[in-house]
């Protein structure tokens, strides 16, 4: 997309508000807790997704007239002054008995939805293009789930993947990020930034780069913020400075309030730590922006939520992508012959290489690293493989993590996530599509052919496994036990976007796989 394009694109666009809209928390202050704490709802993400029959200043005036103070009250009032998200028009869902592709195929118009238009004082931003929900109960466009979601794509759905390429870059220059949702109350914060991937599917990359070279910038730039003021010891927002002075990288979240979408969770959590609340608010919230919330890569115990720290560490992944990220820019600007911007975004790489070596290299594999202490973490989680699927990792490394991977996280039905089972719905015995690609094409990177087949072959076993006992792909698996997945803070989701990504593409790389 060149700069005249991307232009039109914006004029033709919902307007780019001024300024990041208020979440309901904000904009209905004092009702919104007390809904969230009353019980009145049992998944209160339904009440973040409704929208307010009037303005904010009415509806909170009839609250305060009114004061409902019981569970079934609250419920009333909601439902007399909100309305709730019903699900958009879409296609029929598939027919049952289909072979696994073909029953894939066929969902894409199922999980096909626009808001260009959003009611007025609700969540929902505002995108000019269609996009892919993953389903259930998720029913916006998500930020690093859209790349795995794009894998599965033919060249039925190829002018989809750019209206969600437009739509991420509408949200850059609206925003200055891609936040992790298009929901208000997603906007404090962005997720592993795939962007530079999903573009890398449009075009031979170093071309594709070259056409979206505004845009990795502008996302660089707020995932750099505030690194010519940090210091060691002293980070700002995602970027810590390590003792050598050395930049990496870390999650964050700009607030330190509960969460619009599990406020009563966050509150109950934070009630039993003995931490300070905002601190565990803006924890739990950085958890988010990792994608993995949650996981005892997180928990300062590896167990419980009143202990998570994401803040104190500095992740395998998070910089993995970043490397990857600084490599993009270099090639896009080598293209467009700029050798200044390419020679400064390589040193970047360079720089940031040598310091996870020093930092995240445990002599076995890339750690996730505690800045305020000093140490290793000593997590033995399928992060580590993001170092080879980003190409940052050496020969030995790379042999030295494989070997890890094998022995440690290849379980009957795939990757498993972290060899912690706590109950969290990113440690054992779960797998997730995302880390399997990123485990598959990890290897295959350094010609570690045989546990890539392996991993793809399991995977794709559990998923055809369950859809011919269910009918449906699922959100995540338990590998262990090849059957669905559990844990976390709701129901198992069906639907669902980068599942049927991931086996999509599997399938076209591995056909021989039994499954």
């Amino acid at each position: 997309m060149n700069a005249l394009a991307i232009f039109a694109l914006i004029c033709a666009s919902p307007a780019a508000p001024r300024h990041a809209p208020p979440p309901p928390s904000v904009l209905f202050d004092g009702l919104y807790r007390d809904v969230a704490l009353s019980g009145a709802f049992t998944d209160l993400k339904q009440v973040a997704d409704a929208s307010p029959r009037q303005s904010p200043a009415v509806v909170l005036a009839d609250w305060r007239r009114q004061r409902p103070s019981t569970p079934d009250a609250l419920r009333r009032f909601v439902l007399a002054h909100f309305e709730f998200e019903r699900e958009s028009a879409s296609a029929p869902a598939p027919p049952p008995g289909l072979p696994l592709a073909r029953h894939i195929a066929a969902l894409w118009p199922h999980l096909i939805r626009t808001t260009r238009n959003p009611p007025p004082y609700g969540s929902a931003l505002p995108l000019p293009r269609p996009y892919v929900v993953p389903g259930g109960r998720f029913r916006e466009l998500y930020y690093w789930d859209s790349y795995f979601t794009m894998l599965g794509f033919g060249d039925a759905e190829r002018s989809l993947r750019d209206d969600i390429i437009d739509d991420f870059v509408f949200e850059l220059h609206a925003y200055g990020h891609i936040p992790n949702g298009n929901r208000t109350y997603y906007l404090s914060r962005s997720q592993p930034p795939f962007f530079f991937k999903m573009v890398g599917l449009t075009a031979p990359g170093a071309q594709a780069y070259a056409r979206f070279l505004p845009e990795l910038k502008l996302e660089y730039a707020y995932w750099m913020r505030g690194s010519e003021r940090a210091a060691p010891a002293h980070p700002i927002e995602n970027v810590v400075r390590m003792p050598d002075g050395a930049v990496l990288n870390r999650y964050w979240d700009e607030r330190d309030a509960p969460r619009d979408e599990s406020f009563g969770v966050d509150v109950a959590v934070a009630r039993d730590s003995p931490r300070n609340a905002q601190e565990v608010y803006r924890n739990i919230r950085a958890t988010a922006e990792s994608g993995w919330d949650f996981s005892s890569r997180w928990l300062a115990d590896r167990r419980s939520l009143q202990s998570v720290d994401t803040v104190e560490i500095v992740p395998a992944d998070l910089n993995s992508i970043l490397f990857g990220l600084e490599r993009a820019i270099s090639d896009g600007c080598r293209f467009a012959h700029d050798r200044r911007c390419a020679g400064q975004y390589a040193e970047r790489a360079v720089q940031r290489q040598a310091a996870m070596r020093k930092y995240l290299w445990n002599g076995k594999w890339f750690d996730d690293y505690r800045w305020t202490d000093g140490r290793h973490l000593d997590n033995v989680s399928a992060a580590a493989l993001y170092p080879l699927f980003f190409s940052l990792a050496n020969e030995t490394e790379a042999r030295a993590t494989a070997a890890m991977a094998t022995a440690e996280l290849v379980k009957p039905g795939g990757l498993v996530t972290t060899t912690r089972t706590t109950g969290q719905q990113w440690d054992a015995p779960n797998g997730w599509a995302p880390l399997q690609w990123i485990a598959v094409e990890g290897l295959r990177n350094y010609g570690q052919s045989a546990p890539a087949r392996d991993i793809a072959c399991r995977w794709l076993g559990t998923v055809s496994r369950v859809y011919r006992a269910t009918g449906k792909l699922l959100e995540k698996y338990d590998v262990v036990s090849r059957r669905a997945g559990g844990g976390g803070e709701y129901p198992l989701q069906d639907g669902f976007g980068w599942t049927n990504g991931v086996t999509a593409a599997l399938l076209k790389l591995y056909p021989d796989c039994p499954h």
